[in-house]
């Protein structure tokens, strides 16, 4: 189902690549000691020696292991781009042999290696950065906190070997760091020769704030728990963390926090989400040990570096910047309705957005925001698509060159925005900034919903269940998902139906909260074989047990408040462009469910409310039109348009030809 990647090339045992970790085998955020080594040319260091660098390399590699001297060329490659732009490089072998250093010596040499270079004679190195294999390269930046480790690239691993890399994961990574940017790709098996490591130890009163917690705290806490975020307190030093330590005890061991509501993946598998925020076992383990052992305040020597906040914004400099017009009262108690304001955008053209963001003026008390686009034609009941979305720890979104989201020309963006007051009054204008595309996109991303509409929840039903579904078309490929109910939503799941009856859960909610309002963001998108189906089911509880409810004594239909109920699946996709036509592929989509009155996947004349129509497009004379038939005649209707010099507006003149 999955779009090829290297993983899928080679994931036999006789061709293994690179592939995520699972979260316990995640070192990204890990604090390193200060270790000590004598290189092979007799001297002296410790990573400390490297404190004055942007960033240090400390590469595994093993100089008996045929993999990892394949990596070598590549590894000095790299040394010498970016030793003149800060950044230090440690070469480890980990296998001690009598001839050990000797080989080690030559491969250097040959290579070129300017760092240090060493044998791993004690194990120290390996059993302090857990390294797992020959090939294993570790980013860390001057704190020694480790910000990527995995392969070099992907270009050779057990079983295989290719002309050249498909992607270059140190490359990224050292550049990501460098320009301030998150690391897509953090923690990777490195295939190469297998280290025999012991088993790590459970946690005990080594761990300290400084060397420890903070960096836990830093990775899973502080994007909203910071002076001006939205969380109500700040956990952004010893002091913040220490005092509020029994509520972070508490919503930690509870899984309140931090807010991911996903099922997760099965042991021994890495998550598939991009923007998973759920705390591995190792960090709870050790944030509620530390707690339960004094809360330990450590050697600050071993701090963080201070944290880099973007005071511009996140995409670069927008080409459109669009503000609420005007400001929101917030009130400092209570709840607050949403909010729905609409902003014409005055576009004279479609324009192409490949990155956006959300930025609120007042973060603390903005808990999300969805910005929607409306186009011209579209009543105003109808939110519209999806564009882009505020929630804390995601504020925006960057496509790659050649994909990107459309905005018709005529176009109103409409913000809906979720107040959480503060205790303080105090008001917001949200803006957002869009970049366009400098070229028409090979790809265009839509976000489709798949909803229903005719809910009918009864009254102190503690599992009410719905349903709603959607066939997907030709070239369709999944990247995120975005479910949507209201108080009464209480769990929500997304299946794929294959035409052959295989059935695929895509995601799983199993603990819906309306107050967090989550894209659950895919690694890799997935590919929509065509005719597939995707059925979306919600489970609601209109009982007195669920404490949000405000009324459960009432039947509940589908509303646009909160105090009513929605059952909508969004799903972001990605479809390809033709560009001669700028053809919206959701259209087609949407013509086709809509005539599909049973939503078995097929036409037949009935549903045709032009039934002269149904031999165009009946191409096969079965008495069925599939999806790929229906695309097929929709082609055919357009070209008869052309033959009569209409080629304008066709869309809406063939939609009118089913009304």
């Amino acid at each position: 189902m999955a779009l090829t990647t290297i993983s899928d090339l080679f994931s036999s045992p006789f061709r293994q690549g690179p592939i995520p970790n699972d979260s316990s085998m995640d070192r990204t955020g890990r604090w390193v000691q200060n270790l000590s080594y004598d290189s092979c040319d007799g001297e002296s260091g410790k990573l400390s020696d490297f404190a004055h660098k942007k960033a240090l390399v400390v590469a595994f590699v093993g100089s008996s292991c045929p993999i990892s001297r394949k990596f070598a060329p590549t590894l000095a490659g790299i040394e010498k781009e970016f030793s003149n732009q800060g950044v230090g490089f440690i070469f480890v072998d980990p296998i001690t042999t009598k001839t050990t250093e000797k080989d080690l010596r030559s491969l250097a040499e040959i290579q070129g290696f300017k760092g240090p270079v060493l044998v791993d004679k004690f194990k120290s190195f390996v059993k302090a950065f857990r390294a797992r294999t020959t090939t294993e390269v570790f980013l860390l930046d001057s704190s020694r906190t480790i910000l990527y480790h995995g392969p070099v690239d992907d270009q050779y691993g057990i079983g295989y070997q290719l002309e050249a890399p498909r992607t270059q994961y140190l490359r990224l990574a050292v550049n990501s760091h460098l320009k301030n940017r998150k690391i897509k790709e953090s923690s990777l098996y490195a295939p190469g020769c297998e280290l025999d490591l012991p088993p790590e130890k459970e946690s005990n009163l080594k761990w300290t704030y400084h060397n420890r917690i903070s960096r836990i705290i830093r990775s899973h806490c502080t994007e909203c728990h910071r002076v001006g975020g939205v969380a109500p307190f700040s956990l952004e030093n010893f002091g913040d963390v220490s005092e509020n330590a029994g509520m972070i005890r508490k919503v930690v061991a509870e899984g309140i926090m931090p807010p991911w509501f996903a099922s997760p993946p099965p042991k021994g598998h890495a998550t598939p989400w991009h923007n998973d925020r759920s705390l591995p076992q190792d960090d709870k383990r050790d944030l509620i040990a530390w707690i339960k052992n004094g809360k330990p305040e450590g050697n600050p020597s071993n701090s963080l570096l201070p944290q880099k906040r973007n005071t511009v914004w996140s995409i670069g400099k927008p080409d459109a910047i669009f503000a609420l017009p005007r400001e929101i009262n917030i009130k400092p108690t209570g709840k607050m309705p949403y909010v729905y304001l609409r902003v014409p955008t005055d576009f004279q053209e479609n324009r192409w957005v490949q990155a956006a963001e959300v930025r609120p003026t007042a973060q603390s008390a903005v808990h999300h925001v969805i910005v929607f686009v409306s186009e011209p034609g579209r009543g105003n009941g109808d939110q519209g698509d999806p564009l882009a979305a505020y929630v804390p720890g995601n504020t925006f979104f960057e496509f790659p060159d050649g994909v990107a989201k459309k905005i018709p020309a005529g176009s109103t963006l409409l913000f809906q925005l979720h107040y959480t007051p503060t205790g303080f009054p105090t008001k917001d204008r949200t803006m957002i900034g869009l970049r366009f595309s400098k070229e028409l996109p090979k790809k265009v991303v839509r976000t489709l919903p798949i909803a229903n509409k005719q809910i009918r929840i009864p009254p102190n039903h503690p599992n009410h269940i719905e349903t709603a579904s959607r066939i997907f078309p030709l070239g369709t490929a999944i990247r995120a998902f975005l479910p949507h109910m209201h108080y009464r939503g209480k769990a929500i799941r997304y299946e794929l139906f294959s035409q052959t009856g295989i059935i695929e859960t895509l995601l799983e909610v199993p603990h819906f909260d309306f107050n967090w309002q989550l894209r659950y963001e895919l690694k890799k998108p997935i590919e929509i074989d065509p005719g597939n189906k995707i059925l979306v089911t919600g489970t609601f509880d209109n009982s007195t047990g669920n404490l949000a409810n405000p009324d459960p004594n009432k039947t509940i239909r589908w509303g646009d408040q909160s105090d009513d109920e929605m059952l909508i699946g969004y799903v972001e996709c990605e479809f390809n462009l033709d560009q001669s036509e700028e053809k919206d592929s959701s259209a087609n989509l949407n013509l086709f469910n809509r005539l599909d009155l049973n939503k078995d996947g097929f036409l037949v004349k009935e549903e045709f409310s032009k039934p002269n129509l149904f031999p165009l497009f009946d191409s096969n004379k079965d008495g069925r039109v599939t999806m790929e038939e229906g695309f097929i005649g929709m082609k055919k209707l357009k070209q008869k348009e052309s033959q009569k010099n209409q080629t304008k507006g066709f869309l809406k003149k063939i939609l009118n030809l089913f009304r």
